[in-house]
């Protein structure tokens, strides 16, 4: 290997050691703090809260009908669509109305099923005890409708059910325009005793589904709790469960372009499992009882985001609803500062220009003349290096048996000629994560899907139709 191979080795080792230790190696002081908060959590006793039911799947049916076997509660806003059953009172059939399943299609995204069909995926909120004389709902419960009978943002809605101890649960549904359910849950306790509930929320995917599986993209079980970002991939949580207690926070499950997420009420202490037992299951249940006495009523407030990941969207809930790092719901990943930061770039372009393809040019247009010093001075570094590659060949045949000497004049002429062959690769190196997050921002935001350039290229988020590859 020639001096100039060995130096370019050095140099993009350090390089490596270098950016890692600037922005991915953490602090001697996290690294503490999280060995704290672990042994902290370990001493919670898992206990506290009862076990959350893990309803089954009794049937093999289509989605038309295991939608059609139960009794349901439509929900329409400008973004989504679909129902409620009034068995379990979950939320198993919503539809995206704006994005379709290829480009010009007329099959709309479908992200939840009913828990009876194979990719059932759903939403389920209730209360928990450890009483065993107590009735509470459950995935069998049939809950009655009041008041309106759709689910609109300007008209809730409200569901009961009472057991025969003389308690009466109730959900207060509302939504908002885009993909946020606001679920308020109360029990109107109407005997002369007190009792003690666990309000719990939990999303249940029978299935993976099929992932892209690439490096830079997480897709599967994620959840923010006391500011640390958690994610686990469905392997992951077929071989170990995964449970944190924290006391903010959010939890759920991302695939590339859509989400379903939990976010507790503020303020309480809470216990989050990954699990997998025949299906994949995310939940949350507080780990302090709420004491109902008699004649008394409690609430809980639990909300849910079924959406697609538009990054407006997702910030301004992150902002409107103080829900913690909920931007990290969109992978970023570790060069977020300059990934987000040119997402911003794009969209202006592409609000600008009109197009998708135009703005993306335009920013590497932008980065180029940025960088254009560095290029030039890159250039030149290798300009003179080709200029000294006939005197490397003569000294490389004159000290072929000598490599210390070899090494030691090819030194000399470098110091001679004041050539430093490191230049010429460093300005490269401090490009590369600059394209890196240009290429990060394409691959996972939804903005770009279906977008079209020009000619043959209909879609910038599939392949080129003419490649062979």
């Amino acid at each position: 290997m020639d001096a100039k191979n060995v130096i370019a080795a050095i140099s993009l080792s350090a390089a490596v050691i270098i950016l890692y230790g600037l922005f991915f190696a953490p602090d001697p002081q996290t690294v503490n703090q999280q060995k704290l908060l672990q042994e902290k959590n370990s001493k919670i006793q898992a206990t506290e809260a009862p076990s959350i039911e893990q309803p089954k799947k009794s049937k093999n049916l289509s989605r038309t009908e295991s939608i059609n076997e139960s009794e349901r509660i439509a929900f329409e806003n400008e973004n989504i669509k679909g129902t409620i059953s009034l068995t379990g009172g979950i939320i198993d059939d919503l539809t995206f109305k704006k994005y379709t399943k290829s480009l010009n299609g007329t099959d709309n995204i479908i992200l939840l099923n009913p828990r009876n069909t194979d990719d059932g995926y759903f939403v389920e909120t209730g209360w928990v005890t450890n009483s065993e004389n107590i009735e509470t709902p459950n995935s069998k419960t049939v809950w009655n409708i009041q008041e309106n009978k759709k689910l609109t943002p300007e008209k809730p809605i409200k569901l009961v059910w009472q057991n025969n101890q003389g308690i009466k649960f109730e959900k207060h549904i509302s939504i908002d325009n885009n993909f946020l359910f606001n679920i308020d849950q109360k029990i109107k306790n109407t005997t002369n005793k007190k009792y003690n509930f666990y309000p719990y929320g939990q999303i249940i995917r029978n299935t993976a589904p099929e992932v892209t599986n690439f490096y830079i993209l997480h897709e599967g079980l994620i959840g923010v709790f006391d500011d640390q970002l958690v994610e686990k991939d469905y392997d992951d949580i077929e071989e170990k469960k995964y449970t944190k207690n924290a006391s903010k926070g959010w939890t759920g499950i991302t695939d590339k372009f859509w989400t379903t997420v939990m976010i507790p009420e503020e303020n309480k202490e809470f216990r989050n499992e990954f699990e997998y037992k025949n299906k994949f299951k995310v939940n949350f249940i507080e780990t302090k009882s709420t004491e109902i006495g008699a004649n008394e009523t409690k609430s809980n407030n639990i909300r849910v985001i079924v959406a697609a990941k538009e990054v407006d969207l997702i910030d301004n809930y992150a902002k409107t609803e103080n829900i913690s790092k909920f931007d990290l719901v969109i992978d970023w990943g570790w060069f977020c500062f300059l990934t987000k930061n040119f997402f911003y770039v794009i969209h202006y372009f592409f609000e600008l220009t009109g197009n998708y393809g135009v703005a993306i040019i335009l920013v590497t247009i932008c980065i180029r003349l940025v960088f254009f010093p560095l290029a030039n001075y890159s250039f030149k570094s290798m300009a003179k290096m080709k200029v000294l590659q006939p005197e490397m060949a003569r000294l490389k045949e004159l000290h072929k048996d000598d490599k210390m000497k070899l090494q030691q004049e090819m030194m000399a002429l470098y110091k001679k000629e004041k050539v430093n062959p490191i230049s010429g690769c460093l300005p490269i190196l401090i490009q590369i994560p600059f394209f890196f997050a240009i290429y990060k921002v394409l691959f996972v935001t939804i903005e770009s899907r279906h977008q079209p350039f020009f000619g043959w290229i209909v879609d910038l988020s599939e392949r080129d139709p003419t490649s062979i590859f």
